[in-house]
């Protein structure tokens, strides 16, 4: 991610945290690896067919690692927090995910499909942007 990125993050993670940042905007907080330590993101998690997921736009990075790891994850918007189950998807899964990810306008410099390419195409992609299905609540330790 470049410097930009990461300052539009720390001012957009300070808008989430007290619930003021665009609508859908979530942190999500995994523990890291090495250090045992919440580490969190701005993310906004997409909702389709009744399921919610979550897609890494700047494909693998530490919270993916993170998540695989883990499995488990905090989702925080304002004062409302929710400790979820998570998976990560395969490409066969994540290839319908990723194709509404960029129809509904959200970012696709990092992406080497558009919003109108083929599943095929979206599968191949997938590799680079892992997607995670929520699966529901867990007791992620506080």
């Amino acid at each position: 991610m470049t410097r930009g990125i990461r300052l539009q993050n720390a001012v957009l993670s300070a808008a989430i945290r007290l619930g003021i940042a665009p609508k859908g905007m979530h942190l999500v907080a995994i523990k890291g690896r090495a250090t045992g330590e919440l580490r969190e993101t701005p993310i906004e998690p997409i909702e389709m067919d009744g399921k919610r997921w979550l897609v890494a736009p700047f494909g693998e990075v530490n919270w993916v690692r993170n998540a695989r790891k883990a499995g488990e994850v905090r989702l925080r918007r304002g004062r409302t927090v929710e400790y979820l189950q998570v998976r990560e998807a395969d490409p066969g899964e994540s290839a319908p995910v990723l194709r509404a990810y960029l129809k509904r306008g959200y970012t696709g410099v990092y992406f080497d499909v558009g919003p109108n390419s083929l599943l095929a195409e979206f599968e191949t992609e997938a590799h680079k942007h892992p997607v995670f299905l929520v699966l529901g609540p867990t007791s992620l330790d506080k």
